[in-house]
Formats: C-alpha cells, structure tokens, sequence
C-alpha cells in the first residue's frame, strides 16, 4: 500500500458551525468534511486545512490536503475525482460544498505552502432580512476616505500584535499586508485585504479599528500609535462574525480553476 496526497477545495456557509477545526462538544466543518470523505473512501481520513475560521465566519473558497491509502501509485483519473466530488456533495449538508478534488505532491500542505489568503467584510445599512446572518448591519454610514487613508497605514507595517486574539500561540505576530481597502457595494460597503498569513480574529480587529475611523472617533494617524503599541486593548473592537468571507488562497502549485 502507498498513499497519494490530494488537495480538495470547499466553500462553506459557516452559520450553523464551530469554525472550520475539529473542537470538542461543537460542530466543525472539519469534522464534517472527514466523515463523509471516510464515508466514500471508505477509509479513516483527516484532512489539514489551510487555516482555521472563527465561529460564524463564511468561506468561498477553503483549501484542505488528506492522504489516501492506495494499492497504486496512479492519482484518481479526472473522471474518477468528478465522481468522488459528487458522492461527497450527495451526502453533505447544503452549507458545505466541495469543488473540485487534484493529485498533489506528497510534501504539498495546505496551511504552510500558501502564499497569500484573502478576506471580505461586508456591511449594510438598510434592514435587510435577506443579508441577516451574512453581513452586518450599521445605523451610520462611515466616512470612506477616512477609512482608505488609516487602512493604506496599516499596509505599512508588518507586526499585528494588537489586532490578534491573546494566547494565539503562535511563534510571530508578524503578516505581509498586500491589499487592505474599503469599496462601496450596493447598499453597503466591503472591506477587501490580503495577506500572506493572518492572525486570529485580526480581520474582524481590524474592521472594528477602521469603523472607529470612519466614525470619526479617532483620527487615521491614531492607527499607527495603535499598531505601534503592539496592544490589543488599543485597538477597535472585534466587529461580529456574519460579515467575514474567505474568499481566496493562492499557491505556487495550482493554478486559477
């Protein structure tokens, strides 16, 4: 027996789940996504994803990689994984849908070999029963530009310790900021950002420091006083969950599909 490494892309409506990581006494999608894939393989799977989302955040796009024990060395044809995707979308709930399944090489990994990841926050500001659960309602509209200006501050500096969840246990606190920019949507507006990695809860920190902002309760320079201080307690609260999408993760190693 030998295994094949498969990376399997997912998108999923994070409402009715704990997060994307196996947790104790919650449901995750990850548990989920394990079971049904042990369902159609037949055999015991654990996937690894390509990063974890918090309770009640939404992904549009979510990478994970599994092995798969095999009598052969040949990945599973197209037409084979086009099969697998449909038996795992058969039984899954309708909140979690998988894509598409691809061959990998066995060392590829789905949280460390990514090089950028990307997030939306949306906000309305008309009661909207249909966005309830999906975006978050604001009373006032903020000011924009004020926004931009702080949101291009952030893009300048690399160490997010007061935009991250305390006790994180991670080894830096440290993130390459491609993108970080409000657009107006709609009725609403979106906050769009890009980086290389994130820190836990830092996007959700992040909006809540920016609508401070645009509020006009603090100035735009104020946020570099605040990303200097390396102080959570500093920064804007953590806006809810129902707005936040992953929406994108890129690699070296698989092209746009």
């Amino acid at each position: 027996m030998t295994k094949q490494r498969y990376f399997i892309e997912l998108a999923y409506d994070g409402t009715n789940y704990h997060g994307w990581q196996i947790q104790q006494n919650a449901v995750s999608v990850q548990e989920i996504l394990n079971k049904s894939l042990a369902t159609i393989l037949r055999q015991p799977i654990e996937t690894t994803g390509c990063g974890r989302t918090d309770t009640g955040v939404h992904s549009k796009e979510f990478f994970a990689h599994f092995d798969v024990a095999t009598e052969t060395d040949m990945p599973w044809s197209t037409e084979k994984a086009a099969g697998i995707v449909r038996g795992i979308n058969a039984i899954l709930p309708k909140d979690i849908g998988i894509k598409n399944i691809f061959a990998v090489a066995a060392e590829a990994h789905a949280r460390f070999d990514a090089t950028l990841r990307s997030y939306e926050y949306h906000i309305h500001f008309s009661k909207d029963p249909f966005k309830n659960g999906y975006s978050w309602e604001l009373r006032d509209y903020p000011d924009i530009k004020l926004m931009n200006k702080a949101a291009a501050i952030i893009t300048e500096y690399t160490d997010f310790s007061c935009f991250s969840k305390s006790n994180t246990q991670v080894k830096t606190n440290n993130c390459k900021i491609a993108k970080a920019e409000w657009v107006v949507k709609d009725d609403g507006i979106v906050f769009h950002i890009s980086a290389d990695r994130f820190l836990r809860n830092m996007v959700r920190a992040i909006v809540g420091t920016l609508i401070l902002v645009g509020k006009k309760e603090i100035e735009p320079e104020a946020v570099r006083a605040i990303i200097e201080s390396k102080n959570r307690s500093n920064a804007g609260m953590s806006v809810p969950a129902c707005g936040l999408y992953l929406t994108a993760v890129k690699y070296p190693f698989v092209t746009e599909r």
